[in-house]
């Protein structure tokens, strides 16, 4: 029993006939921009949190053209040899998203100069205002 399971776990797996790994399909490329425009409007986010939430209008439309361009820049002849070579591909796409994805949330930051306020700048802004018994924090969470 032992050494079937050895010699099944050494031998290389093959895919169905029908599935292949490159080129996503057009239902996980949709997936992809879904969770692009997740990950720019939720206020929870890492990438939120950092550079600021995103409008959903300016979410959707960038994360279109965001998995567009990444798709685009590591397109091959549609086919891929092995499916190694899918997975390389496939992680070279996922890679371009990422980075295209980081360098908007960016370039928004810089056009804007709108920056959240770091960890550090916003303790300081809350002190500020408790030290000086400030109105404006109190009437913002009534309202």
């Amino acid at each position: 029993m032992a050494q079937e399971n050895l010699e099944s776990t050494n031998q290389t797996k093959t895919l169905p006939v029908g599935l292949s790994i490159w080129p996503p399909t057009q239902r996980t490329r949709e997936a992809v921009v879904r969770r692009l425009v997740e990950t720019l409007t939720a206020p929870s986010s890492v990438l939120s949190k950092r550079f600021g939430v995103v409008p959903t209008s300016d979410a959707e439309s960038a994360a279109e053209a965001i998995e567009e361009e990444a798709l685009a820049a590591v397109s091959t002849d549609g086919s891929t040899e092995s499916v190694e070579e899918g997975i390389k591909t496939l992680q070279l796409y996922s890679k371009e998203v990422s980075e295209r994805l980081l360098n908007f949330a960016k370039s928004r930051v810089s056009k804007e100069g709108d920056a959240p306020p770091s960890k550090g700048e916003e303790s300081a802004e809350s002190k500020d205002e408790e030290d000086s018994g400030s109105v404006v924090n109190s009437e913002s969470t009534s309202a």
